[in-house]
């Protein structure tokens, strides 16, 4: 068994760019310059402008003509089921009905001592002993590679794995939706796990391409 503390990952696997090499933002611009008949004045400085001017001005639906494929890794099926309540995009996330789960990678609260022992467990004989996060860790490790062992297929066995079980997902959304999920998952009331991740890919997409995030 590992232990993850802030060990979250994530990768950019793609950006939607233009046919013939547009950016991202040129890509919009094109698109977007549609609804005023503008496609005269695109230059090659004026993409960034003209998002920014959609931006500020909150015509965010222009921004949906580009999108962004992310990878996430080290994170826990807490962090998934999370990021699958938001609706406008597409995952695709590893499987535990047919992925061997017994190298039993878990993801534990950075903040908190996984091996202090808090919790009480009540054996079957009446006695009872305190068990911490990492106890209790191994022994859902133990029972789910006794239940493999034993021929249970991973759809069956996996009936017994934590919420803290690694998950890795890849997840694709147009900027429009990025936006949204980002400014929901960094606020401060937010989940550890799914803020310290999008914090991270906040930078990272700042970098890229600031005129689509830098406002956040």
């Amino acid at each position: 068994m590992k232990i993850l503390k802030n060990a979250h990952k994530h990768r950019i696997l793609a950006i939607m760019a233009g046919l013939n090499g547009e950016s991202p933002i040129q890509l919009i611009e094109f698109a977007g310059r549609t609804a005023y008949r503008s496609r005269e004045r695109i230059t090659d400085k004026s993409a960034e402008k003209f998002v920014k001017m959609l931006r500020e001005k909150g015509h965010e639906s222009v921004l949906e003509h580009s999108c962004m494929a992310v990878e996430f890794s080290n994170v826990s099926r807490g962090f998934t089921h999370e990021l699958v309540r938001h609706r406008l995009a597409s995952y695709t996330q590893e499987s535990t009905r047919y992925v061997d789960e017994s190298d039993f990678n878990v993801v534990a609260p950075p903040h908190k001592d996984e091996k202090e022992r808090l919790a009480v467990l009540t054996l079957h004989d009446g006695h009872s002993i305190k068990v911490s996060f990492e106890d209790w860790m191994n022994l859902n490790e133990q029972m789910y590679r006794g239940l493999r062992q034993a021929e249970w297929v991973p759809q069956d066995a996996r009936q017994v794995l934590p919420t803290a079980i690694n998950a890795p997902i890849v997840m694709t959304a147009n900027f429009r939706e990025w936006r949204h999920v980002i400014k929901l998952r960094t606020h401060p009331s937010a989940h550890w796990e799914i803020r310290q991740a999008m914090t991270d890919l906040l930078t990272d997409c700042g970098s890229r391409i600031p005129v689509i995030f830098d406002d956040l």
